[in-house]
């Protein structure tokens, strides 16, 4: 197993069932329950010096949802330009959401997600099947899909341990 494979296997693993778009459904659910119960403070809120806060890390959500929406369609359309990866660090220093309201950016990641959903759930079977090339590693159009989801529930994950019980 290569190290992106590694690197992706543990986001995969995070994923309940094989309906991946009902639990992408579910995962957008349950972020949403959890940031609509907060004011807007507590979206300003990290849990450690140096982390983000929780309004950066939806932030984040929002952004890496767009970069996995924007391969997945470029491989579903069978472009086979080279993809680079990005940097998560640097987008989240820049990403404004400290100056952002917290209802702004739930109702971005409600579209984001609502695009998203749409978008996998009419692909036909032969386009999820298709591979594209991101950092030099091969990656299906289902498998960005699934990286989706499982990185939403490994950020959940991370909310429920970190931030929510230091609220």
């Amino acid at each position: 197993m290569t190290e992106f494979e590694k690197y992706i296997q543990r986001y995969l693993d995070l994923v309940p069932s094989e309906n991946w778009i009902e639990e992408m459904k579910m995962a957008s659910d349950e972020t949403l329950q959890i940031y609509e119960s907060l004011s807007e403070e507590q979206g300003n809120f990290a849990y450690a010096e140096g982390k983000w806060t929780l309004k950066v890390l939806l932030q984040h959500l929002i952004d890496t949802e767009k970069v996995f929406a924007y391969r997945a369609l470029r491989f579903s359309r069978k472009d086979q330009s080279l993809v680079s990866g990005f940097d998560e660090e640097a987008w989240a220093d820049n990403s404004y959401a400290e100056t952002r309201t917290l209802k702004s950016l739930i109702k971005e990641f409600k579209l984001t997600r609502k695009l998203a959903i749409k978008f996998f759930k009419n692909l036909p079977e032969e386009a999820l099947q298709l591979i594209g090339i991101v950092n030099g590693n091969n990656i299906e159009v289902e498998t960005i899909g699934k990286l989706n989801v499982g990185h939403n529930i490994h950020h959940l994950n991370i909310i429920k341990e970190r931030y929510l019980p230091n609220l």
